[in-house]
């Protein structure tokens, strides 16, 4: 069995950072869900919900997942931004941050090559042994809360494998659907991970790049640190858009996280906001991975 998060350590672990809030339910439908709500009912910033089993997590595109109890890390957080300064424009730099974010606490405590496929997983290029190839691990997913015609608050939802099924080879028991697709933490690390030390990691790293948004020195700190771990720069890529569909280079992102990448006019890079990207191969330029 498992063993669930301890949320009065976790909370101490966090005293004094923004996201010190933290609650833990046993099971939900959707921690994004459960956020907005609070969201609307007035809820300060810093609220983070952990679900140690989720019935109706949601990806983008409406994508629907689940996972057992306690084997995933399985959370949603309540941002205010614009109480910071930030514009709706720069909103996309909060997602650009629980990324960065998750994917230093991944690596810290697994010490594999976790990196950020552009605009929400994280990914491993995996061994052989663990079947070869890019896999993810984890998704994000944020969500916009309105009041009326403005943005009151943003939700940012992440679910990370943490301590899935091992083989009795050890290779990763994972279901069919999901073969080729996906790893777990424990995967990459040859054994258990501590899910409760991996939570205070990746709240306190996302502390720390969350206060530096609303200045341009932190956001170009930010790109500068996605630019190291990112699995898209620097490939040829496949960009799905509502209606249209881009091929080119990923060549670098814009100060607030958006995906520039040169087509048809390499003087004149397309800025991609929102699409499903697809790694086509790898091409010469920054951050290849």
């Amino acid at each position: 069995m498992l063993p669930p998060l301890d949320a009065d350590a976790v909370r101490a672990a966090l005293a004094g950072t923004t996201w010190a809030d933290v609650r833990v339910v046993a099971e939900t439908g959707s921690t994004n869900a459960d956020v907005a709500d609070l969201a609307r009912a007035g809820e300060p910033e810093g609220v983070v919900v952990v679900a140690e089993h989720q019935t109706a997590g949601r990806g983008r595109l409406d994508r629907t997942w689940s996972a057992p109890p306690h084997a995933s890390l399985l959370l949603s957080l309540l941002a205010r931004p614009i109480q910071h300064g930030l514009t709706v424009d720069q909103l996309f730099a909060v997602s650009t941050a629980v990324g960065v974010a998750s994917a230093e606490a991944a690596r810290s405590l697994t010490g594999a090559d976790v990196r950020l496929k552009w605009p929400n997983d994280l990914v491993v290029d995996t061994p052989e042994p663990l079947g070869g190839g890019w896999r993810k691990c984890s998704g994000i997913l944020a969500e916009s809360v309105l009041a009326g015609d403005r943005v009151d608050a943003l939700v940012v939802g992440i679910g990370i494998n943490v301590n899935w099924p091992v083989a009795a080879d050890g290779t990763p028991d994972l279901p069919a659907e999901l073969g080729g697709i996906a790893i777990a933490l424990n995967h990459l690390a040859g054994g258990p991970v501590d899910r409760q030390a991996l939570l205070v990691s990746f709240l306190r790293s996302l502390d720390g790049w969350y206060r530096g948004l609303a200045t341009d020195e932190g956001r170009t700190a930010l790109r500068s640190r996605y630019r190291e771990l990112s699995a898209t720069l620097g490939r040829r890529v496949r960009v799905e858009l509502d209606g249209e569909t881009v091929v080119g280079d990923a060549v670098d992102l814009t100060l607030d996280g958006h995906l520039l990448v040169v087509d048809e006019c390499p003087d004149r890079p397309r800025e991609i906001i929102a699409g499903d990207v697809v790694h086509v191969r790898p091409a010469g330029g920054v951050g290849a991975g």
